[in-house]
C-alpha cells in the first residue's frame, strides 16, 4: 500500500511540473485583430499553461490587445494573467513589444520580467526574460524576435552564447521567432553547452499561397533548452491556417504557426 501511494504522489509530482510552453508570432498583434480574431486565438492557447508571443505591436493597442486575449482566456475556465514588454530599444530597426500569458494555477511568475540590457545595442529587439515556478521548479523564458533573414538575424544571436554565462543561476529557455533555422552554425556555442532545439527541419512561417499542397516556407520559430536540467515532450506545431477557407485569411491573423512542448524538469 505504501509503495502504492509513493508511486502515486510520484506521477502526481511528475505531472504537476510538467509545462505546457507554445509560443507564437502573431503578426503586428494590436488594434487591428478583431474581437472575432482574439476569441479565435485564445480558443487555440486555452489549453496551454504558459504563452509567449512574440510581435506585439509597440503602439496602435499592442498591450491593450495582450489584455483583451487574456480577458478571452479568462472566460474559458482557468484563471489567467499577463505581462506585456516596454517597447524595444531598437532605433534603427522595428521596434516591438513581447507578451507572456499564463495559467495562474499551473505556474507562478517570479519577480519582474526584464529587457536583455546588457545586448540591447547588438540585438535590435532584444530579449524579454521572465522567470516562472511550476511546483518548485523555475525556469527563465527568453522571448526573442530576430531581425528579417535579409538583414542577417545571426549576426545578433551570436551573443546568445554569452547568456548563460550572464546569469548563470537561470534554468534558461531561448525561445521565439528567429528567422534563422536551427542548423544554422552561428547555434553551434550554445548547442556545445548542452543546448537543444525542440525542433529540426520544421518550417515554421507561412506562405503567400499554397503550392502543391505546401503552405509553409522557411525554418524559423524554435524553443531552445537545456539537455542537462530539462527533457521535452509531444513537440508539435499547429497548422492553425487549415481552418480558414484560404491562406489569406489565415494569415489575417498571422504570417506563423504556433509552435508547442511540454517541458519537464529533471
Amino acid at each position: 500500500m505504501k509503495i502504492f501511494l509513493v508511486l502515486i504522489l510520484f506521477i502526481t509530482n511528475q505531472f504537476y511540473s510538467q509545462v505546457k510552453l507554445i509560443s507564437w508570432n502573431i503578426e503586428n498583434l494590436g488594434s487591428s485583430k478583431s474581437p472575432t480574431d482574439l476569441v479565435y486565438m485564445a480558443n487555440l492557447l486555452k489549453d496551454y499553461d504558459v504563452v509567449a508571443l512574440q510581435e506585439v505591436v509597440a503602439g496602435n493597442g499592442g498591450a491593450q490587445a495582450v489584455a483583451k486575449l487574456a480577458d478571452e482566456l479568462n472566460r474559458k475556465g482557468s484563471k489567467w494573467d499577463y505581462v506585456v514588454s516596454n517597447p524595444t530599444s531598437s532605433s534603427a530597426y522595428k521596434t516591438e513589444r513581447y507578451a507572456f500569458i499564463w495559467k495562474t494555477n499551473k505556474v507562478k511568475k517570479i519577480g519582474e520580467a526584464w529587457l536583455e540590457k546588457k545586448y540591447h545595442l547588438e540585438i535590435d529587439r532584444e530579449p524579454y526574460y521572465c522567470t516562472f515556478d511550476c511546483n518548485g521548479k523555475q525556469f527563465t523564458i527568453a522571448n526573442f524576435h530576430a531581425i528579417t533573414k535579409s538583414r542577417q538575424p545571426e549576426t545578433e544571436i551570436k551573443y546568445f552564447k554569452f547568456l548563460p554565462e550572464q546569469y548563470p543561476k537561470l534554468n534558461l529557455l531561448f525561445v521565439g521567432d528567429f528567422n534563422c533555422p536551427q542548423s544554422h552554425s552561428v547555434f553551434n556555442p550554445l548547442k556545445k553547452m548542452g543546448y537543444v532545439s525542440v525542433f529540426v527541419n520544421q518550417k515554421t512561417s507561412l506562405k503567400k499561397e499554397c503550392t502543391n499542397e505546401e503552405c509553409l516556407v522557411s525554418e524559423f520559430d524554435n524553443i531552445w533548452y537545456n539537455s542537462s536540467k530539462i527533457t521535452i515532450s509531444n513537440p508539435k506545431v499547429i497548422h492553425f491556417y487549415s481552418s480558414f477557407a484560404t491562406l489569406k485569411e489565415a494569415r489575417e491573423i498571422s504570417d506563423h504557426i504556433p509552435i508547442t512542448t511540454e517541458i519537464i524538469f529533471k
